[in-house]
């Protein structure tokens, strides 16, 4: 069976300014299209997962345009590299193609992908030491995000208006600042939008143990931030 997983499809996800972020739950390229219901694509994503473990490339091929775009946003979030990212992307889907008989429950595809790459980003950073600062100019999404999280979820009360670079500069350590279970939990499950037990399952953990990191996270970002805000 050949290789369905092809770099100008992730190449596809990624512009001048880096990966384009993903938007509470958004999978990219959706194989029924944005009039299907919930239900429907579910459907539709397990008939993919089910045809690919029986070998057909081309349903694989269809599950890379339709987790693309988170893939390379986690691996970009976790990494703050555009190149690193692309990388790991494509490493993910690689290994989860060569992996997929061992997936049970088909449903379960896209935590079960989550995890592959959460996994080789963190395995990256490690290698690497990777423990800079994020770069503003690389990754200008990340505090706008997590200052739009904080505003939904009333950690930070009244106007923030617009973000300073210095703002943007400061989230962005503040964040890499976190210890690891706690910066996890908050880009998966507040920025990138992910449900809570789908968090626990790429982090080996209970969903009370997301709760406690993303509170924990939150709470230090707000203590470390209070003068800007």
């Amino acid at each position: 069976m050949s290789n369905p997983v092809k770099s100008r499809e992730l190449d596809a996800s990624v512009g001048a300014e880096g990966v384009k972020p993903s938007t509470d739950g958004e999978q990219g390229s959706f194989p029924l299209g944005q009039g299907s219901s919930e239900q429907e694509q579910g459907s539709a994503l397990r008939t993919l997962v089910c045809r690919a473990q029986a070998g057909d490339a081309e349903a694989f091929a269809g599950l890379v345009r339709a987790y693309q775009r988170q893939v390379l946003s986690v691996a970009y979030r976790l990494l703050g590299n555009t190149e690193d990212a692309r990388d790991v992307s494509q490493d993910a889907f690689i290994r989860a193609f060569r992996s997929l008989s061992q997936l049970e429950d088909p449903s379960r595809f896209g935590p079960w992908l989550m995890r592959v790459v959460t996994n080789l980003s963190l395995n990256f950073r490690r290698s690497r030491h990777l423990r800079r600062v994020v770069s503003l100019d690389e990754q200008p999404s990340l505090a706008g995000a997590v200052v739009e999280d904080k505003r939904r979820t009333e950690v930070w009360e009244g106007e923030t208006g617009a973000l300073s670079e210095e703002l943007h500069a400061e989230v962005s350590r503040a964040i890499e600042g976190l210890p690891e279970r706690q910066r996890l939990a908050l880009i998966l499950f507040s920025v990138e939008g992910m449900p809570q037990k789908d968090v626990a399952q790429i982090l080996e953990c209970s969903i009370e143990l997301v709760k406690w990191n993303v509170f924990q996270a939150r709470r230090k970002l707000k203590e470390i931030l209070a003068d800007f805000l």
